[in-house]
């Protein structure tokens, strides 16, 4: 899995973070994160180990204020850049409790949990590959010729698992889940792909024309 020194970008920060992108830039922006764990040079990125914070701070909304949040981080600030050099399985042996005046707050869930998503991207970065000699460089499930993005857009547009393995049968509902994080992570940019596009192997779900309505005279 990542180190917690791993720098992540802003996209993959929300995944890890279980928050959106817009969360990720807020908590940058706002400087609600310590600067010590985040860096704008070519690109916004944020320490791996941070991510259980941004977590924190978004999930706790509703039972802390502001300041109690930010008290919270700002105590969990040096022990976190104390265990920079720790390995993952190190930092969830640490203490994570936080006391503030009468209120004992303890992190340790928001660590585990950022611990079991840096798993699950660490597998959707090894399930994924690209090269130019496979449809021009497009990322694609390792062992096939299948468009990760193309899987996640089949997820979101609420198509089955047993519809998609029925389109991608080289697939299996690991390789899809794995599928989804990686587009979460490393969305496409750009214009969407038209159905003239579709890569070599895919298969058309639906083809539905819809007349225009025309406007009445």
């Amino acid at each position: 899995m990542p180190a917690v020194a791993e720098m992540l970008k802003a996209s993959e920060a929300a995944v890890v973070s279980r928050v959106s992108l817009r969360d990720v830039n807020r908590v940058i922006d706002e400087h609600i994160l310590p600067e010590a764990f985040v860096s704008l040079d070519n690109g916004r990125h944020v320490l791996a180990g941070a991510c259980s914070l941004i977590t924190f701070y978004f999930e706790s909304a509703r039972r802390l204020t502001s300041e109690e949040r930010l008290f919270t981080i700002r105590t969990a600030e040096a022990r976190l850049a104390s265990a920079r050099s720790l390995p993952w399985s190190a930092l969830l042996r640490e203490d994570w409790t936080v006391h503030h005046e009468f209120l004992t707050i303890d992190l340790m869930p928001f660590m585990r949990g950022a611990s079991e998503r840096l798993d699950d991207l660490t597998a959707a970065r090894e399930a994924v590959t690209s090269s130019p000699e496979i449809l021009g460089g497009t990322a694609v499930i390792r062992g096939t010729r299948v468009p990760v993005h193309d899987v996640a857009a089949s997820v979101s547009a609420g198509h089955s698992t047993e519809r998609i393995l029925e389109t991608w049968p080289s697939l299996d509902a690991e390789k899809i889940r794995l599928a989804t994080i990686y587009a979460e992570a490393n969305p496409l940019r750009g214009r969407p792909r038209v159905l003239g596009d579709l890569p070599e192997g895919s298969v058309i779900l639906t083809d539905r024309c819809v007349p225009r309505r025309r406007k009445a005279g």
